[in-house]
């Protein structure tokens, strides 16, 4: 039979039978085979899943024969999806069971890049980017038809096995659909497809925000200039030393002026030593003095420490 030739109906339970067979030889031939099961209407229940059918659906091209596809990714037509950069392949099941091939162009260098800057500093982590847990603005960016992560029609090779003359067949259709049920399990591999990695959309967020600032234009004043303005003495450090510790803040002297931490300690000591000197020089002054002239100290002590025991003049003692 001719490629081109119409097939006769085959019952949706003999079409699965053939297929069930025909998948059991390709897992016997080593093939890993991997079916796209739907639970419910919904096809996909996901950020990255939804958005990737919503994008099929914004273009005409393929409006006539994707409600055939829906249709068949929904009954587990398609037996086989797998996907690796700039390719996908599928097994859909019909009158017999046909070999889908589609090319997808990778995404390119400068579409990447400026969606990566239009991204920066609004994703936190990798996690969150896949779970699709994103800001509006983001969502609007990466799911921007033409401008975005997900290919265009004209970006899209299709290929089907099938006698339908049709390039969009429902097979093709199918797989497609098939695409977004598998991105709501695995949503990494949207970006393996276009060939981009998406750690590189949060490092870029890091890198935004620990990116050093240019150093300002125009006249810079030196210390010595400052220190003349504000009447106080400044005392900057090496500026270009980023692992040492920055210096305690001062405490302010009387009439206002900021004095360092470490002239304070300086004049603390200071007046220290001054008070321990003139301890020791009074000490010495008094070993200096005669032995009469301590007697007659210590008499004098001894008269008026007397004097204060004796009782007051006209008043009995008790």
């Amino acid at each position: 039979m001719s490629r081109y030739e119409w097939r006769s109906y085959v019952p949706v339970a003999q079409r699965r039978a053939r297929a069930a067979l025909k998948v059991a030889r390709l897992r016997t031939s080593g093939r890993e085979v991997t079916p796209v099961n739907i639970e419910g209407r919904k096809i996909a229940r996901t950020f990255w899943g939804g958005a990737w059918c919503r994008n099929l659906e914004a273009y005409s091209d393929y409006a006539n024969r994707l409600p055939r596809g829906r249709t068949y990714v929904r009954n587990g037509s398609v037996v086989d999806l797998q996907l690796a950069a700039g390719r996908i392949s599928a097994f859909v099941s019909g009158s017999d069971l046909y070999e889908v091939e589609l090319r997808v162009e990778p995404l390119s260098a400068a579409q990447w890049k400026r969606v990566r800057a239009q991204c920066a500093g609004r994703i936190d982590s990798l996690v969150e980017l896949l779970q699709g847990r994103l800001s509006d603005a983001v969502m609007d960016v990466v799911t921007r038809p033409g401008k975005g992560l997900f290919p265009t029609p004209k970006q899209i090779a299709l290929d089907c096995s099938c006698p339908d003359w049709a390039t969009m067949c429902k097979h093709v259709a199918a797989a497609l659909y098939g695409v977004g049920a598998r991105l709501d399990r695995a949503p990494e591999l949207l970006f393996v497809l276009r060939g981009v990695d998406p750690a590189e959309m949060v490092g870029d967020a890091v890198g935004d925000l620990g990116r050093k600032r240019k150093p300002a234009r125009g006249r810079v004043l030196a210390e010595e200039d400052l220190s003349a303005v504000f009447g106080v003495e400044i005392d900057l450090g090496d500026a270009s030393d980023a692992g040492e510790p920055k210096p305690a803040r001062g405490r302010r002297a009387r009439g206002g002026k900021k004095v360092s931490k470490k002239r304070a300690g300086s004049r603390a000591a200071a007046g220290k030593g001054a008070a321990r000197e003139s301890a020791e020089a009074a000490k010495e002054k008094r070993a200096k003095k005669p032995a009469a002239a301590r007697k007659k100290a210590a008499a004098s002590r001894a008269k008026a420490t007397a004097s204060k025991k004796r009782p007051a003049k006209g008043k009995p003692r008790r």
